[in-house]
């Protein structure tokens, strides 16, 4: 049985359909990315499965229990803009959560000192947290949705709002999160979900569009593009390789042209011919594959 199932999920306000329908199960010991733009209901869902809002229709199951009973001893949740007292330090902010998660004193006490440690912030355990960085307190955040040792951590968009450092720190985090307990974590960055993730949940319009592996999806969608740069504007360049059978489309920037094809090889050939008949002033020829970023537009513009 799955480690986490969502079966016809829905929410709606005010008449207005948010989520719609949504099904999807996590296995035990992945680390899952909810991907997607903003608005397209990342937060409503991790609030659903927190137990933080009643979902319209449909039914949660985690761990073979349900949201609307008490799941808060074995979930973590981090929100998207945690509220923290500012007046306590780090290390009696992290007891007093222990403590609100039925821990005895010496248990929340040495599991703060571990996390601190751990999330690395302990040279700051004493300092007030109104003092901390960006990056400081969200690590803080998720040594608090750590602190009682869950089976499952939901964060919701760790590190969208913070500078490169600070979002270098929490991703090296996360992939250390990952080898003690499931994780999902929402996020609007392409680049991050590929980076940490073992699979993805692409979120569109309140619904998953897709979902599985990095290696899975580019193989269900694999559209390997070939990428063309010229000394001159590539506008002149369009219109022929757009023409040719195995191509499929062709996207221009500037003196650039990527193009996508459903026979890649065919779609070489034929451009490097047209190049070498017209005298192309190319100066680069590159075949890549499926970016995240690639596969995520061309499924979502469906």
């Amino acid at each position: 049985m799955a480690f986490v199932s969502v079966d016809q999920l829905s929410k709606t306000f005010d008449k207005t359909a948010v989520i719609k329908d949504l099904s999807f199960q996590l296995e035990k010991g992945k680390c899952v990315s909810l991907l997607g733009q903003n608005g397209a209901g990342k937060t409503t869902t991790l609030r659903m499965l927190s137990g933080l809002m009643k979902p319209t229709k449909g039914t949660i199951s985690i761990d073979g229990a349900s949201p609307s009973s008490d799941i808060r001893s074995f979930i973590g949740y981090l929100p998207q803009h945690p509220v923290f007292h500012n007046w306590m330090t780090g290390k009696e902010f992290l007891v007093y959560v222990g403590r609100l998660a039925h821990l005895s004193k010496k248990e929340a006490t040495t599991r703060a000192e571990s996390l601190l440690k751990q999330v690395g912030i302990e040279d700051a355990k004493n300092r007030r947290i109104g003092k901390y960085s960006g990056g400081m307190k969200q690590r803080l955040g998720i040594a608090q949705a750590m602190i009682h040792k869950p089976k499952l951590i939901m964060l919701d968009e760790p590190v969208s709002s913070l500078d490169p450092v600070g979002r270098r720190e929490v991703l090296t985090l996360l992939e250390e999160l990952k080898q003690e307990t499931t994780v999902l974590f929402s996020t609007h960055i392409l680049s991050d979900a590929e980076e940490v993730s073992d699979e993805l949940l692409l979120l569109h319009d309140g619904h998953i569009v897709e979902s599985g592996t990095m290696d899975d999806l580019q193989s269900q969608h694999d559209s390997t593009r070939i990428d063309l740069s010229f000394s001159k504007e590539a506008h002149a360049f369009e219109v022929p390789i757009s023409q040719i059978d195995s191509v499929e489309n062709v996207q221009r920037e500037g003196n650039q042209l990527h193009i996508y094809a459903k026979n890649i090889e065919n779609a070489r050939t034929e451009i490097l011919k047209l190049a070498s008949e017209q005298d192309w002033p190319m100066t680069k020829f590159e075949v890549s594959r499926t970016s995240l970023e690639d596969l995520f537009m061309k499924v979502v513009n469906q």
